[in-house]
């Protein structure tokens, strides 16, 4: 008698900026699978996290909190993209309390697999913490027409993003499946469910 093997399968999914992540993200909820996003975590946790906010003004100062008592995130990008020093400090700071909130999701998680979402595995060469991994990939030109488009930013910034991330073959490199998201929002629907049933099909133990 088949059995799913329950709470087991962690699977990444990244893609670089303006790739159709969350968009993926979402047509795996609406599947019943739980989803993280760890770009959302870490963009808050300044915020919501007591420890993040007392480390980051320990080392930042209070140049970075607005009058409401806020990270200016505007201000804070601008800085850390000029100043690599500060950027791996901001880093030190974040990525551990956002790998905690991550793998408190994972245990507490009770989908028949989990998803986390994540820009920079292959940056952050966090690969082997993932059973499987989904790349999103498109051209450039895609994700600079997209990204331009969501956030309100120029072309030129866009492209600066993304030539801070890893190239599309980079990306691919560590793929088990590639979702290439060049079509309509039900193509890339349809993609994600036939991704959704091989990896039901994993978890089945004959």
């Amino acid at each position: 008698m088949s059995k799913f093997i329950i709470n087991q399968m962690i699977i990444g999914l990244t893609g670089g900026i303006g790739s159709g992540k969350s968009v993926v993200g979402n047509f795996f909820t609406e599947l019943g699978i739980d989803v993280i996003d760890a770009d959302l975590i870490s963009r808050n946790i300044l915020d919501t996290n007591k420890k993040a906010r007392k480390l980051f003004v320990k080392s930042f100062g209070n140049e970075f909190i607005d009058k409401k008592g806020n990270v200016n995130r505007e201000q804070l990008r601008t800085t850390i993209f000029d100043d690599k020093e500060k950027k791996m400090s901001l880093e030190s700071i974040i990525h551990p309390l956002v790998r905690e909130e991550i793998i408190n999701f994972t245990e507490q998680s009770k989908s028949i697999y989990k998803i986390v979402m994540v820009p920079l595995i292959y940056e952050t060469q966090s690969s082997n913490f993932y059973e499987k991994i989904i790349v999103i990939d498109c051209d450039e030109q895609e994700q600079i027409e997209r990204a331009s488009k969501r956030d309100g930013k120029s072309k030129e910034n866009i492209l600066s993003i993304i030539k801070t991330q890893a190239s599309r073959n980079e990306r691919n490199s560590i793929a088990d499946f590639i979702i290439l998201n060049d079509s309509s929002i039900e193509d890339l629907r349809l993609k994600v469910i036939q991704i959704h049933q091989k990896l039901l099909g994993i978890n089945i133990d004959a």
